[in-house]
């Protein structure tokens, strides 16, 4: 008998360097590196059993709201297709196909398109609270796996892999990512002084545009099976900026890391065109004036987050002129916990 309710979250991440490689069929044919950080940001999920053949699924943060009789399987279109995906998956695996009532309530510490992974979190978190749910026993690497396998295969979604890696482990990691879908975490050491003055002078900027990433992804991949000059080069050189900053990290060298940030932010900019706008443009070149050794915008690109680093002692002043464009500028922590959940008794 399943638990009557669980509740799970999963951190959402910043991509540091080497985004981009972890999409095929580039770590397919070179294999990608990235090296990301979770954030404390999460998206959450509530999972309550019901006694009415109902299923009823919430996304709170967007007002959306879908319920029927409960039947498996749910009809995988929009809207709500990744709760719709994610209880059609663990009702084929773990139920007989078999069709359980249940409320499933979602929602995001941010703006759906931010660039932060918000999507692939929501669906870690719900193979979370599913797994516990039905105590199925499953590590990180099952948990991530699956979730990717859920949303970019069965949903067909577009996108690469780091995202549910990042949700599912948490922490600062270096990940590799092969053909045949084999990732390897590696978990990051650095001096506990130099992440907290990397939080120290971090600042995340909401361009206030939440951007649909799997455009800006169809591109990149259409780059890449073209094996498009400048494209290629770009992701070559996101790879091995992703290496330089992790041993600018280790080496507590947060000026050189925000110059690697703003050297693969050029390199980015390569890989399709959607990336940057005018707008994007102009923000970014303010906070290289103003002092910011380096930035990047988080995710896919096109909008979304930005992030900089600059000296702490100037991260007020920074906001203040990130604010000034319209958008709304803030802080980050970051956090070693991965995707978790828990019974409410």
């Amino acid at each position: 008998m399943p638990h009557h309710l669980v509740r799970a979250r999963a951190p959402l991440r910043l991509g540091f360097g080497g985004g981009g490689t972890d999409v095929s069929p580039y770590c397919d044919e070179h294999g990608g590196v990235v090296l990301n950080a979770a954030i404390d940001l999460f998206a959450h999920v509530s999972l309550e059993r019901r006694d009415d053949n109902q299923v009823r699924l919430v996304a709170a943060d967007r007002e959306h709201y879908w319920n029927a009789a409960a039947t498996a399987p749910l009809p995988t279109d929009e809207p709500l297709r990744l709760l719709k995906g994610v209880y059609n998956r663990f009702m084929a695996d773990h139920a007989e196909g078999q069709a359980i009532p249940l409320t499933l309530t979602t929602y995001a510490d941010c703006p759906p398109g931010s660039g932060l992974g918000s999507s692939s979190a929501l669906v870690v978190a719900m193979v979370e609270a599913f797994r516990r749910f039905l105590e199925i026993p499953m590590d990180a690497q099952a948990v991530a796996a699956l979730a990717f396998d859920i949303e970019r295969r069965e949903l067909g979604l577009a996108g690469g892999h780091q995202d549910q890696y990042a949700a599912a482990f948490g922490g600062l990691n270096l990940m590799h990512f092969q053909s045949g879908d084999r990732v390897d975490v590696d978990p990051v050491e650095v001096d506990p002084a130099v992440m907290k003055e990397l939080e120290a002078s971090l600042v995340l900027y909401f361009t206030g545009v939440s951007r649909e990433s799997a455009s800006i992804v169809d591109e990149q991949t259409a780059n890449m099976k073209a094996h498009a000059p400048k494209a290629l080069e770009g992701l070559h050189e996101l790879k091995a900026g992703a290496f330089s900053m992790r041993e600018a990290l280790r080496a507590g060298d947060l000026p050189r890391f925000g110059a690697l940030l703003d050297s693969g932010w050029t390199a980015k900019k390569l890989t399709a065109a959607k990336i940057s706008s005018a707008k994007i443009d102009e923000v970014y070149e303010a906070a290289k004036a103003f002092g910011a050794f380096g930035g990047k915008v988080s995710g896919a690109g096109g909008g979304g987050f930005m992030m900089f680093l600059i000296d702490p002692t100037r991260r007020d002043g920074l906001k203040r002129l990130l604010a000034s464009f319209g958008g709304t500028a803030q802080s980050a922590r970051f956090t070693d916990v991965g995707a978790e959940s828990w019974v409410v008794r």
